[in-house]
C-alpha cells in the first residue's frame, strides 16, 4: 500500500530522492548530460498531463518536478489520450477551446520533452465527449470514435510540412489547429535548441517563458520563448534576435530583451542571430 501511495503522490511525498540537472542549463550554458544514474527508460509525463486543464499549471509542475527525472527532456508530454483528459475533465476529450489547444501545443513543441498528440486533437475531434463509456454508448458517440472520415482523399508530401491535398483530408489539414501544428513542427525542426536543448527560467520574467539552448562542436542554438503573453529575458548575450514566428527583430545592447505582448495561444521564439544550426 505504501508503494501505491507514493506512486499516486508522485514526487511530492518522497524524501531523499536523487536529483538531476540534465534538463537544465548551467546558467546560460549547455552542459553534457550525466547519465550515470539513468536506467535508460523514459517516462510519460503524467504530472504535466493531469495539470493540462491550463497550460500554465502544467508548465509550473514541470519546472518544480524536473529535478527528480534523470533527464526530463525525454519525458513524453501529452494533453488527452484514449483513456484520460487532464484533471477536472478527466473523463472527456479536452474541451477548453481552440485558443487553449493552441496554447498547449505552443508549450509542448517549444518546452522540454517529446510532444505527443492524440489523433484528432488538431481539429478538436470529439471535444467534450466521454472518452470511454463502456457498453453504455455507441463508439461513434465517444472520444474513441473512428476518425477515418476526416482522412478521405489524398495527400502528396513534397517536403517536411509541405504538401498538396484533396478531398476531406484537405479540409482537415487546412483547419486552424492543424496549420498551427504544422508550423510548430517546422519551427521545432529548424531550431535544435527546441528539440534537444536544455532550458532555464532563471532571469526570465513571464507566466510561460523560458530559454532553450543546445551546443555541440558544430551547433550553438539559443532561443528565447514566450507563450501567451510577453516576457523579459535578462543577462543574455548582446546582439540581434529574430522572432521566427512574427518576424520581429530586436537588437540587444544591455543584456535584456522584452518580447511583444501576444494573446492566448500565440508564441514568440526569439533566436539569437549568432546561433548556428550545423
Amino acid at each position: 500500500l505504501k508503494s501505491i501511495e507514493l506512486a499516486y503522490n508522485d514526487n511530492s511525498s518522497v524524501n531523499n530522492e536523487r536529483i538531476s540537472t540534465n534538463a537544465k542549463l548551467d546558467g546560460l550554458s549547455y552542459h553534457k548530460p550525466d547519465y550515470s544514474n539513468s536506467n535508460g527508460v523514459g517516462v510519460i509525463d503524467f504530472p504535466m498531463h493531469w495539470n493540462f486543464q491550463y497550460a500554465k499549471d502544467a508548465f509550473n509542475v514541470a519546472k518544480n518536478n524536473d529535478k527528480y527525472y534523470n533527464d526530463a527532456t525525454y519525458n513524453v508530454v501529452y494533453v488527452d489520450s484514449h483513456d484520460y483528459g487532464p484533471d477536472c475533465i478527466s473523463t472527456v476529450r479536452y474541451n477548453m477551446g481552440t485558443a487553449a489547444w493552441a496554447e498547449n501545443m505552443c508549450l509542448m513543441f517549444t518546452f522540454r520533452g517529446i510532444p505527443c498528440i492524440y489523433y484528432g486533437s488538431e481539429i478538436e475531434f470529439q471535444k467534450g465527449k466521454i472518452i470511454d463509456n463502456g457498453p453504455n454508448s455507441l463508439l461513434s458517440e465517444t472520444g474513441r470514435a473512428y476518425y477515418g472520415n476526416h482522412l478521405s482523399g489524398s495527400v502528396t508530401a513534397t517536403d517536411f510540412g509541405e504538401y498538396t491535398a484533396s478531398g476531406t483530408v484537405k479540409d482537415t489539414l487546412n483547419s486552424t489547429l492543424a496549420q498551427h501544428l504544422i508550423r510548430l513542427n517546422k519551427i521545432r525542426q529548424a531550431i535544435p535548441a527546441l528539440s534537444i536543448g536544455q532550458y532555464t527560467t532563471d532571469n526570465v520574467s513571464g507566466d510561460m517563458a523560458y530559454i532553450r539552448r543546445y551546443t555541440d562542436e558544430n551547433i550553438d542554438s539559443l532561443a528565447l520563448c514566450a507563450v501567451s503573453g510577453s516576457a523579459t529575458f535578462s543577462n543574455i548575450p548582446n546582439g540581434k534576435y529574430v522572432d521566427v514566428v512574427g518576424g520581429d527583430v530586436i537588437n540587444v545592447s544591455n543584456g535584456k530583451l522584452t518580447t511583444r505582448n501576444i494573446s492566448k495561444g500565440n508564441l514568440s521564439v526569439y533566436v539569437y542571430e549568432n546561433s548556428t544550426t550545423g
